[in-house]
């Protein structure tokens, strides 16, 4: 199962940087094709124009990928169905080849995004959008579950275990060489082969120290680099991980999407349209660091959208669901009685509350109260009445059902299920969390930014 959206067209690119200057790009291979890779080089990474160019011939590539999703927009009910925004039916999707190549994406936007294009150390005018463009890819490689800017190793690492330890796994050939090696070749001879870097050279942003002292140094010494030497040597240095890359994403594509992908790149598009607007409107670039309550609020949707993530992953997929049914917070059980016309009169207006009663082998550790969900009805919560131990290892939970049988003091036909139904049932739950109420920047202390105390 696959828990990442897979662009029909994605963007990658496999930066490389000069040995211990993380933010001096050196070299990046890009492009939506595996036959049309671009390779830009930097001639001189430490010389601060030959950088910005590199940054203009970056965007050439980038910002115009990123601008060729808005051509068409789709109505999209808000509030309820009292209003209505536009959302781009598509998103672009930047691949690298692991964290790393986002660490430099973040750093690069940081460094791009507040050139002047004016006066005496003026910049082209596409590398301040670079940078904010970058930026934004990069904060939302952030967000669990997001799927605008991702990174290989992460992605395979996340549907496929190895018998390697992760560092080893964090190497792009060596995971690949385990998962799907070279025609004719073994898992563990891959592996070893991806372990030599004159014949499979690291993925980026960092290079190799022998290619460094043997073969970069000695074209970097001189004042005018052979650019075309350069340029053929760094050729051979990415071009065996950028076919890794495409390798990765068919490796991917053979998974079936979980039913979840497709709302949560929906929040991605969302994501997308509105930086889009920001664009236009004129907005600022974004800063250099969040204030206090920006920032608590940005850590607020991160830990929802990893809860909601986690959850949604569980949901989608059996063998992540297995987890937690190792640890009691999920149990498989058939329905032996069902009573879907039951109505609770106790309040001040009737409401409908079935009732059902479940049986499993399964170890049932969860106390009367709690609060269960099905993936299957997923709006709907079932309240545990009572467990009790039958014959054997049967355990009967009996459980009160509210929300997602209608309006109506009649269920709607499916929404209870029925006498000998299997269900699985979690105390994970897709309800919707509100997000924490924060104070106005100037409501804070003065600790935080706020305005200073009396003396």
């Amino acid at each position: 199962m696959r828990h990442l959206h897979l662009h029909e067209r994605p963007l990658v690119l496999v930066p490389y940087t000069m040995a211990g200057e993380p933010n001096a790009p050196l070299a990046a291979m890009v492009g939506t094709a595996e036959d049309d890779p671009r390779l830009l080089v930097v001639a001189q990474p430490r010389n601060r124009d030959d950088r910005f160019a590199f940054a203009a011939r970056l965007a050439e590539v980038l910002v115009p990928y990123a601008d060729s999703f808005t051509a068409v927009a789709e109505p999209v009910a808000v509030d309820r169905g009292r209003d209505v925004r536009c959302r781009f039916t598509d998103a672009p999707q930047l691949w690298v080849p692991n964290p790393g190549g986002v660490d430099f994406l973040r750093l690069f936007g940081r460094s791009t995004r507040f050139r002047t294009t004016e006066g005496e150390y003026a910049v082209p005018a596409s590398v301040p959008l670079l940078g904010r463009w970058l930026t934004f890819f990069a904060n939302s490689a952030e967000v669990p579950g997001s799927s605008l800017l991702l990174n290989a190793v992460q992605a395979l690492t996340s549907h496929w275990v190895t018998g390697q330890s992760s560092a080893e796994d964090a190497q792009l050939a060596a995971l690949m060489g385990w998962l799907a090696p070279p025609p004719g070749m073994s898992v563990f001879a891959a592996a070893a082969r991806a372990e030599d870097p004159a014949v499979t050279p690291p993925a980026g942003p960092a290079t190799d120290p022998s290619f460094d002292n043997h073969v970069l140094a000695p074209l970097l010494s001189v004042a005018e680099p052979d650019v075309a030497a350069l340029t053929e040597v760094l050729r051979g240095q990415l071009l065996p991980t950028w076919t890794l890359m495409w390798r990765a994403l068919g490796l991917l594509r053979t998974l079936p999407p979980g039913s979840r992908v497709a709302g949560r790149w929906d929040g991605d598009r969302d994501a997308y349209s509105a930086f889009v607007q920001h664009l236009a409107d004129g907005g600022p670039p974004q800063p250099r660091r969040d204030g206090a309550v920006a920032a608590a609020a940005r850590l607020s949707r991160l830990e929802n959208a990893a809860a909601r993530y986690a959850v949604q992953r569980a949901f989608d997929d059996p063998l992540v669901m297995a987890e937690y049914r190792l640890a009691g917070a999920a149990f498989t059980a058939e329905v032996t009685l069902a009573k879907a016309d039951r109505i609770d009169d106790t309040g001040k207006r009737p409401v409908l509350r079935p009732r059902i009663m479940v049986v499993t082998t399964e170890p049932v550790r969860v106390a009367p109260g709690a609060a269960l969900t099905s993936p299957a009805r997923p709006a709907q919560k079932a309240t545990v009445i009572s467990v009790t131990a039958a014959d054997g290892p049967k355990t009967e939970v009996l459980l009160e059902l509210s929300g997602g049988m209608g309006r109506k003091l009649v269920a709607e036909p499916g929404s209870v299920p029925e006498v000998g139904e299997r269900l699985l049932l979690t105390t994970l739950s897709e309800a919707y969390r509100p997000g924490a109420a924060f104070p106005e920047p100037d409501r804070t202390p003065w600790t935080h930014g706020g305005p200073p105390g009396p003396d």
